[in-house]
């Protein structure tokens, strides 16, 4: 799979940063507004939901790579007409709040059938934090088989933080690093860790194993521009100035 080179070189110096406009996000203004603070504040790549509209709109605002999301594969089809560079199955989030969960078996079955109706774009795969670990494992093993090119972390709806603060950031992160940690052992794919995370627990993600991260809520659910820049630089210098020390 021949994977766009700013996005490979971000991942191979282990500091991608994608900024998440949201899954169920389809107002376009609140989805401009997400692409031009990741273009600004200096992200690699964004991620949209998956429609035509929104990919062509995207594609004004800014040259970074754009990666699209559903679950269901049909979408992605005229969303890479329209010019996307890279899909996910995943940012799962917004679904868990409606009460649908995915399994093992189904995530399995979104990427087969994903993959034979586009086999040559790059295909990033969540796996669900709903799993117990040992089995995101083995999910993620078997989605790289399946052709996953980058998997995809999560465990923000799962912590229940008690501590405000920098403990609290840490404690709402925890489920999130622990796969990043667990999966990038067994498989050869970048890792995204995504899902709670914030410039605290940056750095400690690409400890954990993870090439980049992934944000969404900490900067789409903000009501100003100004401020979501201001977020996407704060993870960027987090990440600049990380210490390459392990974890764990």
């Amino acid at each position: 799979m021949i994977m766009n080179s700013s996005l490979q070189s971000a991942f191979q110096k282990k500091n991608a940063l994608k900024v998440i406009s949201g899954l169920m996000n389809f107002d376009a203004d609140r989805v401009a507004a997400v692409v031009k603070a990741a273009d600004q504040g200096g992200a690699t790549f964004v991620d949209i939901a998956a429609q035509a509209d929104l990919v062509r709109m995207a594609k004004q605002l800014t040259h970074l790579p754009i990666c699209v999301s559903a679950v269901e594969p049909e979408k992605f089809v005229t969303a890479v007409a329209a010019g996307a560079d890279l899909i996910e199955i995943g940012n799962f989030d917004a679904l868990y709040a409606q009460g649908i969960r995915f399994e093992a078996a189904e995530v399995l079955e979104l990427t087969r059938k994903t993959r034979s109706l586009l086999p040559n774009i790059t295909l990033s795969v969540t796996v669900p934090h709903t799993l117990p670990l040992d089995q995101q494992v083995q999910l993620a093993e078997a989605l790289v088989k399946a052709g996953a090119d980058i998997i995809q972390t999560e465990g923000g709806m799962s912590s229940q933080p008690v501590h405000a603060g920098t403990l609290g950031l840490l404690e709402k992160a925890a489920p999130t690093l622990a796969a990043a940690y667990e999966i990038s052992r067994g498989v050869r794919v970048p890792v995204i860790c995504a899902s709670g995370l914030s410039s605290v627990t940056a750095p400690l993600a690409i400890a954990s194993g993870a090439s980049g991260i992934g944000v969404g809520s900490a900067i789409n659910q903000l009501n100003s521009e100004v401020a979501m820049v201001a977020v996407v630089r704060s993870l960027v210098e987090a990440m600049a100035s990380r210490v390459n020390v392990g974890i764990f």
